[in-house]
């Protein structure tokens, strides 16, 4: 527990990737394979569920600590991280642990949900007591599930290849499903995840080893690691002859590799969330594929013979409901649009040119018949164009046809990990955010290093109807702004607030941003009666004056615009 708290404080303490691989690196080198495998459950992004209520969590700490309640609060308010505070009020240690993170995990944190407040308090004060200030704080991130840290994924992978001498893409293969809540993290898998390569140093033998079986057995369902496209910011005429690029239209749905192996169907998101269950007719799809073959592609919510995608919204309910009726199967039905064959009659074909790739999709396409063929497994149509200023023109009509923009690939790119130009290019070459004025309204404390600081927004625009003018929330934001501006920013909320409403204060409104937006849809369920995808603050409007913000009528507009 002690060594994975001095990470977790090192990872914390600087913005340099440097510095964090080599923490990492320093940490995988030493640590028991046992803690390595939660560790790196963890930093790959896995969260334990909350454990004790934060109520009780902040109730024992102050008793503990000996604060009156107001005194508790306004360290809370002043800190802005609850970890943090209580880390910082507790009394000094009168003990020492030697246990390791995983006792410290198994025995411990995911001992506690369920347990008798009383029981709950002894056992909060006995931990407590064993942990200097980084334990403490760690702890209180893990059992409050607030578990985050400033780390990418990528550099994880980074620091395990290094460790283990093996290939980073390798790693970056068997980590997907890493963080699957399904799977708990073991010596065993962390082993298999640093294992040598088949065919490197002594691992040789003509016959696979029982670990290369159970290797082989466990990752049968996996995907491979998505490919990333990078955003294209550049004239498009300086990548060169289009002839050169396939280029198709950038879809807005749900990233997903489809994987048949073994007789059996998975569907992954590229969030490394198992969906096989919560899109049952594109599992049909894979049941009547042939075995051995991995598609990429989007989810896209389709109507059966129509000729655009539905918008994103109708594919939520698909996500967010636990139980799929046949209701909601008929309200938001689903499609996979694919774009690329990764692997085919079990032969991984990511080193294969994209071309190539294409061209056996196509004939994989050719081969399903009827319905399936039709209504389910579509294939992203090509989009051809003498010049870049055509292709410029026809970018422009991405939203009457409900996309985002165009995608670009080189046509000779292998299919690399993540978002590297290794391997051959991708581009996103997306259409500009819809934007609109907005009043701030409210703000809360962001996380991080931004805890004492007050960075997620709350914002309005002018709702005029009935002849009087009120302001509507309509989107939250904390993205966008200069860490200067955010000080700003800051300053004006504390001078400015109104009421507070646990971690939220409402604010006079003053302060006037530019919002950008992928996405707008109709919404029952938001008070502004529209929903917004990827909200973020484009810029500060200084020279603006709240009057001057925008209103709901313009925003539904968008929403009429895009129909029509």
């Amino acid at each position: 527990m002690k060594r994975f708290a001095a990470l977790y404080t090192a990872l914390d303490a600087t913005t340099s990737t440097h510095d964090k691989l080599e923490a990492l690196t320093s940490y995988f080198a030493v640590a028991d394979p046992e803690d390595a495998a939660w560790a790196s459950y963890f930093l790959a992004g896995g969260k334990p569920r909350q454990s004790v209520p934060t109520r009780l969590l902040s109730e024992i700490a102050r008793e503990r600590a000996g604060l009156p309640p107001w005194l508790f609060e306004e360290s809370y308010h002043a800190v802005g991280d609850l970890a943090e505070t209580i880390a910082h009020i507790l009394p000094p240690a009168q003990r020492t642990s030697e246990l390791g993170l995983t006792q410290w995990i198994e025995q411990r944190v995911l001992t506690l949900r369920g347990v008798a407040p009383e029981e709950l308090r002894t056992r909060l004060l006995s931990y407590w007591d064993e942990l200097d200030w980084g334990g403490r704080f760690l702890l209180t991130k893990l059992i409050g599930g607030g578990f985050r840290v400033g780390v990418a994924r990528q550099l994880v992978v980074r620091a395990l290849a290094e460790v283990a001498g093996v290939d980073h893409k390798r790693i970056a293969q068997r980590m997907v499903g890493w963080t699957d809540s399904q799977q708990k993290p073991d010596a065993a898998r962390y082993l298999r995840l640093i294992a040598p390569e088949a065919g490197s140093g002594d691992q040789h033998d003509a016959q696979p080893s029982e670990h290369a079986l159970a290797q082989r057995d466990s990752d049968l369902g996996l995907p491979y690691p998505f490919f990333l496209a990078h955003p294209l910011q550049a004239d498009p005429a300086t990548l060169g002859d289009p002839s050169q690029w396939l280029i198709e239209w950038k879809w807005d749905g749900i990233r997903a590799q489809l994987v048949k192996r073994g007789g059996h169907v998975w569907l992954w998101s590229r969030g490394e969330d198992l969906i096989t269950d919560r899109f049952p007719e594109v599992a049909a799809l894979g049941e009547a594929l042939p075995d051995g073959y991995v598609i990429d592609g989007e989810i896209l919510a389709w109507e059966p013979g129509a000729i655009a995608p539905l918008p994103f919204a109708r594919l939520q309910p698909r996500i967010a409901r636990k139980t799929l009726t046949k209701k909601v199967l008929a309200d938001s039905p689903a499609t996979l649009l694919a774009y690329d064959l990764l692997e085919a009659q079990g032969e991984d074909l990511r080193m294969t040119p994209l071309a190539q790739r294409r061209a056996r999709l196509d004939a994989l396409a050719a081969t399903v018949d009827g319905t399936l063929a039709r209504d389910l497994l579509r294939v992203s149509p090509l989009v051809s164009a003498p010049d870049w200023q055509t292709l410029a023109a026809l970018r422009e009509e991405s939203r009457a046809r409900g996309v985002e923009g165009l995608m670009v690939k080189e046509r000779e790119s292998m299919y690399g990990v993540g978002r590297t130009k290794a391997s051959g290019t991708w581009w996103k070459w997306k259409v500009d955010p819809y934007a609109v004025d907005a009043v701030l309204v409210y703000a809360q404390r962001g996380h991080g290093r931004r805890a004492s600081l007050y960075t997620d927004f709350t914002f309005a625009v002018w709702d005029e109807a009935n002849g009087v003018r009120t302001l509507v929330p309509f989107a939250k934001a904390y993205s966008g702004l200069t860490d200067e501006e955010m000080r700003k920013v800051d300053a004006i909320v504390r001078k400015t607030t109104i009421e507070k409403f646990g971690p939220v204060r409402s604010v006079t409104p003053t302060l006037v941003f530019e919002i950008g937006f992928e996405g707008i849809q109709a919404s029952s369920r938001h008070k502004s009666g529209v929903a917004v995808r990827f909200p973020r603050m484009l810029r500060w409007r200084t020279d603006k004056q709240i009057d001057d913000a925008d209103t709901l009528s313009m925003l539904k507009g968008f929403i009429d615009d895009r129909a029509g």
